[in-house]
């Protein structure tokens, strides 16, 4: 069982990377780390970066966790590799490109790949938001599935994943105690469907729907109330079609696992939302 930690970064491919950053910055609220000529970096907490773009194809995207004991990064390699799973060694210049000390990267059933990193940098200056949109910190992916049910069962039985609940068929997933890290949902493709920041309180959300209307972004969901994690939400559209979220969830699943019981929710708008907004994303609809 490889033992995962928490969710650390995402990895963007995308051929304008002034648009990312503008987009980011002003509107998401990240802090601009680094840019070079094909790299731009933003944090959102303590950690060097959280997000990172690069010049290359839109449909490159990468979700990467921080193992728990940075000494088994070798074992899970090998652990993976005896399984089938397509996956490799990251070389130096990889890992510092990352801002880590080593990782290995894997790809799930669907395609998505998925890098395991040990020994993340810690940013050495705290985080300062470019805009005040509230934003405590990177909080969880969503993440397409051709088939989550089969994905499911992938993570369950290399990781130590387990559901928090269910909508359809999807699963939201936590390697910790926060509500999820991740959650699968159904789809024709590969890649990311929603980046998640956690902001400190539901006025933060709403703040942020006046702002990015005035500002003509897309609203593509809420505002709103999750059933699953009761956490306030608003999606939003975007460069490269990009979904990002703000939402306030807190809840933490700390009963024992042995009488904890997942919620199983229908496949309907009204299982994201209680408040009834309806979604315009596809995955969200069945």
């Amino acid at each position: 069982m490889i033992e995962l930690r928490d969710i650390h970064y995402t990895r963007l491919g995308t051929q304008d990377l002034d648009a990312a950053e503008k987009f980011s910055t002003e509107i998401v609220g990240l802090q601009k780390v680094e840019r070079t000529a094909d790299r731009l970096y933003l944090k959102s907490d303590s950690r060097h970066h959280t997000l990172c773009y690069f010049l290359g194809d839109p449909s490159e995207q990468i979700i990467a966790y921080e193992l728990k004991d940075w000494s088994r990064l070798g074992a899970a390699y090998e652990q993976l590799r005896a399984a089938g799973v397509p996956c490799g060694l990251g070389t130096s210049a990889e890992a510092a490109d990352r801002h880590v000390e080593a990782f290995v990267w894997f790809l799930d059933p669907t395609g998505n790949r998925i890098e395991l990193v040990a020994r993340p940098h810690e940013a050495g200056r705290r985080y300062i938001p470019s805009r005040d949109a509230g934003i405590l910190g990177f909080g969880h992916v969503g993440i397409c599935s051709t088939d989550p049910v089969r994905d499911q069962a992938f993570w369950l039985t290399h990781f130590n994943a387990m559901i928090s609940d269910w909508i359809g068929p999807c699963p939201l997933l936590r390697v910790n105690p926060r509500h999820h890290q991740m959650a699968l949902f159904a789809a024709q493709r590969k890649g990311i469907q929603h980046i998640n920041h956690q902001v400190a309180e539901i006025d933060d959300v709403m703040r942020s729907w006046y702002f990015l209307n005035e500002k003509n972004i897309k609203i593509t969901f809420g505002p709103g109330r999750h059933p699953t994690s009761g956490g306030n939400f608003l999606y939003f559209e975007g460069p490269d079609g990009v979904i990002f979220e703000y939402s306030n969830s807190d809840r933490k699943i700390i009963e024992d696992l042995s009488t904890y019981r997942p919620r199983q929710f229908p496949l309907d708008p009204s299982s994201f939302c209680m408040w009834g907004s309806k979604p315009d994303i596809a995955e969200f609809n069945g």
